[in-house]
């Protein structure tokens, strides 16, 4: 395909992701896909397979968090597209807001997205996430 047809194929992606239309989401995928979110300590990070994995992963973060993602720049070479973008949301568990400058690594074969690599602020989710612990209550005897 041609570096066009795969920036569009990536930005009608993000399109779906914004409407949350999962079905338009799935069409753009391909059966296989592997989409990899770094991290620990905050709800989305793994690695997600498939279509269940995407599934998952949607599923999981419509209950965890409410972000906007904003696709700023699209570069692609070959079959691979980065997007350079930035986000805001909040953590529902923590009610902890998070902004995120990101990357995302896309590959597009045969019009389909085949894989995703996020390069994302894993300290400002994490923190986001993290859920505080109540202060040790003090001893009457001291």
């Amino acid at each position: 395909m041609s570096l066009e047809k795969n920036i569009q194929t990536v930005k009608d992606f993000f399109a779906a992701i914004g409407r949350s239309d999962r079905d338009a989401l799935l069409s753009l995928v391909a059966d296989d896909i592997e989409w990899i979110i770094p991290g620990k300590d905050w709800p989305l990070a793994g690695t997600h397979r498939g279509h269940v994995g995407l599934t998952d992963l949607l599923e999981t973060a419509s209950k965890s968090i409410e972000t906007s993602t904003e696709p700023r720049e699209f570069v692609a070479q070959g079959d691979r597209v980065l997007v350079v973008g930035f986000a805001r949301g909040r953590i529902k568990a923590t009610n902890k807001t998070f902004e995120d400058d990101w990357v995302f690594a896309i590959t597009v074969r045969d019009g389909k997205l085949t894989s995703i690599r996020e390069y994302v602020d894993t300290q400002a989710l994490a923190l986001a996430a993290r859920i505080e612990a109540p202060h040790a209550a003090r001893s009457s005897n001291t």
